[in-house]
């Protein structure tokens, strides 16, 4: 192809003939028109006469030039001209196409696919074979295949939460010779310039990237009393602002926006950075930090530990020493320990158990008043941890001597032990290695650590099991037991170096580590993390979505470690949130030192972008061209031949018109639609008159597709429904709205009925903020994919398109519908949900953990809010839908059973609307009991 500009030409040797357009010049001058033929009766009538036309002796100049461009519109369009054609290296030999397929693609996966399955497209026209490999999965054998093959599972290919391992294909390509298209992230990763070198030795290498930015979030620190955030981008070009959002659960244990705030970016700098200051009860509470609107795993930073600052309450009972005498003080190591990484609580026993801490630490403290005792017993049964000191008041003491108290984990031995003195057991003791069961397992020993007195516990049968830590000899030094959700545990030696050195060494301070007493803002070492096996609670996937972790294995704390600090994660280590005995990391896929360096390739190495702007030939225009203007040469010259006058030429200009007239659509560009006036919407009505028709009354409302089929099905659904309702309850609906979720106020409408399609376009962003505000003030929106199947699992195009248009909606978690939901019971008692379709999957909002069966009761006391979404599939406007005259439009089921499918259908539609409109009332029905009796007395 031969290139001018943007202008390519298939066959451009044709373009020769335009030299010849001078010669045609020459000879159509040369050569005068045909003279005009008058007959009369006689040569003697014509002498003196003059014609009114003369006829020149030479073609006029402006229809050379008309006959000149038609030919010359005529040679280009043969010589088959291409705009904007795409530049492709002819070749039969395989094509690889290598894909890095880490977080920094997922930010325009779709595109990358687009993009490689028309290659892939290519590769197939021409016949050759096509191999793939993602430089983030581990190197196996690959061959090459047929492209409609490979074509056929490229859809079902999505990035990983990872960083690619360009090097480790270096060894592991295809045999032979072939050429290579990398789709690169734009991104240097080790092992990249091996990889091409590899490549370049099997043939030519061409590289694809994305004009789109990256960008990045770094792990939330917390420093100097506020979280501080990073983000990075690249590439750093001029200034930009982006926003970070805080997640968390609020108190009804639902995912909501805790905060939000700008990170700017000044211009030609790669880094941003903002502190966030927030109560320790919403720091708490916050989960993940994340980018708003980017869906990549890159972009979101998940929270552990670290970040939360325990409330710790510090009880002593010797009541503090005097000024001189602090390193004495029961309290003192324990107060420099954690008050730089916790929110220590002062005051009384009864007045710090009201404020509920996490931990209450109480330092020789023997004896509890009985009101004190049950509220500390309450306080640990609810979760809340206990840790106790020994001391000369607990050893002194008679408590948990002959019985067990509630509040130690052991009995303990009158006196007490006394080592290392003129009348003692034997010399200081040292510390055993921690036990494999224990907590502390792991935990390098110091040498230098001793104990020179302790308390003694009674070698009950139980003692065994609730020792975590014992001296060198075997004696226990840290005893524990659960006590309902909470636990006790107690040091068998002082909290300040008076009986032991433990205090003064850093492994006292990992010991509360382990406990989960303490947390340290820092990321963890290998030596916090050796000993345990981490479970995976939830993991992240390449778009940045928190799932379940599934089958993934435990790992060895050394393993994390290395994750956590230069290895990063892998297919063996996901970046996702991975639990301990008592603590939870964060394992995120970008770190506090990850770079995020270009990649700079050899100018050898041709790069082209993933915008691609479409080909489009000019042949059948310029052909259409030279039509025209050959049609105007044959009017011209009739016009100068006088041959226009009369019923010919009017008969001339009409055929003239009829045949330019069909290809006037296809050279003009489609006309945009006219805008609407500002004061009316797009239905055409103004907007206060949209406002007074919505509410005036109770109105069903669809949302707007754009799939015309769809959108009237949707109407004569709720139409139906609408007479259903008026028929049976005392709501009387108008007849249902269509809804453009661009421009319509949402608030005038209770309900909204939104069919997925496969190629539904997704709202902007405005669109969303309007939703997000529907549903956060009682709007509910009915999601109904039509597929008959499960919609949460992805399995149909619908499915999967409604997980694309549900994600930046702010939808709480979800669950199936449990047989106690008040959907149930609202009007109808139901247990079944059928539409078109039969499937009992339908998903709405989760109650709440603390829900509770009440006494007498069928159902739970659920809260009193109305679930923002369903979901489902089952096509319900299908089975709703009714015509003008109140008959089904569509068949549901066969026979009796179909009817009462049909019946059972409205049922759950009058149900969904009574819910909506009267929120949980049925719910309510749990006091009535109590009303009753009141009543009664």
């Amino acid at each position: 192809m031969w290139m001018i500009g943007p202008l390519g030409f298939t066959t451009p040797l044709l373009l020769l003939g335009l030299i010849a357009l001078p010669v045609l010049w020459l000879l159509l001058r040369a050569v005068p028109p045909a003279p005009v033929r008058r007959r009369f009766p006689g040569v003697a009538l014509l002498l003196g006469l003059k014609d009114a036309d003369h006829e020149t002796d030479k073609t006029p100049w402006w229809l050379l030039l008309l006959r000149m461009a038609a030919i010359a519109a005529a040679i280009i369009a043969f010589a088959g001209p291409v705009l904007n054609p795409q530049q492709r290296d002819a070749g039969t030999g395989p094509l690889l196409l290598v894909m890095d397929g880490g977080w920094a693609d997922a930010r325009d996966w779709p595109r990358r696919i687009d993009r490689a399955q028309a290659l892939i497209a290519e590769a197939g026209r021409e016949g050759r074979p096509v191999a793939l490999i993602r430089l983030t999965d581990a190197p196996v054998a690959t061959s090459f295949q047929a492209a409609n093959a490979l074509g056929q599972r490229l859809g079902g290919i999505t990035p990983q939460p990872w960083a690619p391992r360009a090097g480790d294909w270096a060894g592991a390509l295809p045999d032979g010779d072939f050429s290579s298209f990398w789709l690169s992230d734009g991104l240097d990763h080790p092992g990249r310039a091996d990889l091409l070198a590899a490549l370049e030795s099997r043939g030519p290498v061409t590289v694809f990237e994305s004009p789109r930015p990256v960008l990045a979030l770094r792990p939330a620190r917390f420093e100097d009393g506020v979280v501080k955030l990073s983000a990075a981008r690249h590439p750093a070009t001029e200034a930009q602002e982006v926003e970070i959002s805080a997640r968390g659960l609020d108190p009804a244990g639902i995912e909501r926006e805790l905060a939000r705030l700008p990170v700017t970016f000044a211009a030609g700098e790669p880094e941003g950075e903002v502190s966030l200051s927030l109560p320790p009860e919403l720091r708490n509470r916050i989960s993940r930090f994340e980018l708003p609107g980017i869906r990549s795993a890159g972009a979101v930073s998940l929270t552990d530990d670290s970040l939360k600052r325990r409330r710790i309450a510090l009880i002593s009972g010797s009541g503090g020493s005097a000024e001189g005498l602090q390193l004495l003080s029961p309290l003192h190591y324990l107060r420099q320990a954690l008050e730089p990484v916790a929110e220590l609580v002062d005051g009384g026993l009864s007045d710090v158990v009201l404020a509920s801490p996490e931990v209450i630490v109480l330092a020789d403290v023997a004896r509890l008043s009985p009101d004190e005792g049950e509220a500390v017993w309450n306080w640990v049964d609810k979760g809340g941890l206990l840790l106790r000191f020994a001391g000369p008041r607990l050893a002194a003491s008679d408590v948990s001597r002959a019985t067990e108290d509630a509040l130690m984990p052991v009995r303990l031995r009158e006196g007490g032990r006394t080592v290392g003195g003129a009348m003692s057991w034997g010399e200081p003791k040292t510390l055993a290695p921690f036990a494999e069961g224990s907590p502390f397992f792991g935990l390098p020993v110091p040498e230098d650590v001793s104990v020179s007195a302790q308390v003694l516990a009674q070698p009950d049968p139980e003692l065994s099991a609730r020792t975590i830590a014992t001296l060198a000899d075997g004696t226990p030094l840290v005893t524990r037991k659960s006590v309902g959700q909470g636990q006790v545990v107690l040091f068998h030696v002082t909290a300040n170096a008076e009986w032991s050195s433990l205090p003064l060494s850093g492994l006292f301070m990992q010991m509360l580590e382990r406990l989960a007493v303490s947390t340290r803002p820092a990321a963890p070492d290998a030596a916090d993390l050796a000993g345990q096996v981490w479970v995976p609670q939830a993991v992240l996937d390449g778009f940045g979505a928190l799932g379940d972790a599934g089958d993934h294995p435990g790992v060895e704390g050394a393993d994390l470690a290395a994750a956590l600090s230069l290895a990063g994660p892998g297919p063996a280590l996901p970046p996702g949130l991975y639990a301990g005995d008592d603590r939870r990391i964060a394992l995120n896929v970008i770190r506090a030192e990850t770079p995020l360096t270009p990649a700079v390739w050899p100018d050898r190495i041709m790069r082209e972008g993933l915008e691609v702007v479409a080909e489009q030939s000019l042949k059948g225009g310029l052909l259409s061209l030279a039509a025209g203007l050959l049609m105007l040469d044959v009017l011209a010259a009739l016009a100068i031949a006088g041959r226009l006058s009369g019923g010919l030429g009017r008969a001339a200009v009409v055929l003239l018109a009829l045949m330019l007239l069909p290809g006037l659509p296809q050279a003009q560009e489609p006309a945009a639609p006219p805008e609407s006036p500002p004061e009316q919407t797009e239905t055409g009505l103004p907007d206060d008159l949209r406002a007074i028709e919505a509410t005036t009354a109770v109105r069903l409302a669809y949302v707007l597709t754009g799939d015309a089929q769809v959108d009237r099905i949707s109407e004569a659904g709720l139409r139906g429904l609408g007479d259903r309702l008026f028929e049976r309850t005392t709501i009387e609906p108008e007849a249902p709205i269509a809804v453009d979720l661009e421009t319509d106020e949402l608030a005038f409408f209770p309900f909204l009925y939104w069919p997925v399609t496969a190629d539904q376009p997704a709202p902007s962003g405005a669109a969303y903020a309007r939703l997000n505000t529907y549903l956060r003030t009682g709007g509910m929106i009915l999601f109904d994919t039509r597929d008959g199947d499960i919609s949460a699992g992805a399995s149909t195009p619908e499915a999967r398109r409604l997980q694309v248009l549900a994600a930046p909606l702010d939808i709480p978690p979800l669950e199936v519908l449990p047989e106690d939901h008040v959907l149930t019971r609202t009007f109808y008692l139901l247990q079944d949900f059928p539409g078109r379709h039969v499937s009992r999957a339908i998903w709405v909002e989760a109650a709440p953990p603390d829900a509770e069966r009440a006494d007498g009761m069928p159902f739970r006391n659920l809260n009193d809010g109305v679930t923002p979404v369903v979901i489902g599939g089952n096509d319900w406007a299908s089975a709703w839908a009714t015509d003008d005259v109140g008959v089904p439009m569509f068949p549901v089921g066969r026979g009796y059973a179909g009817e009462r499918q049909r019946e059972i259908a409205n049922r759950f539609g009058i149900n969904l609307v009574m819910h909506v409109l009267t929120g949980n009332y049925k719910s309510d029905q749990v006091h009535v009991p109590a009303l009753l009796e009141r009543l009664g007395n």
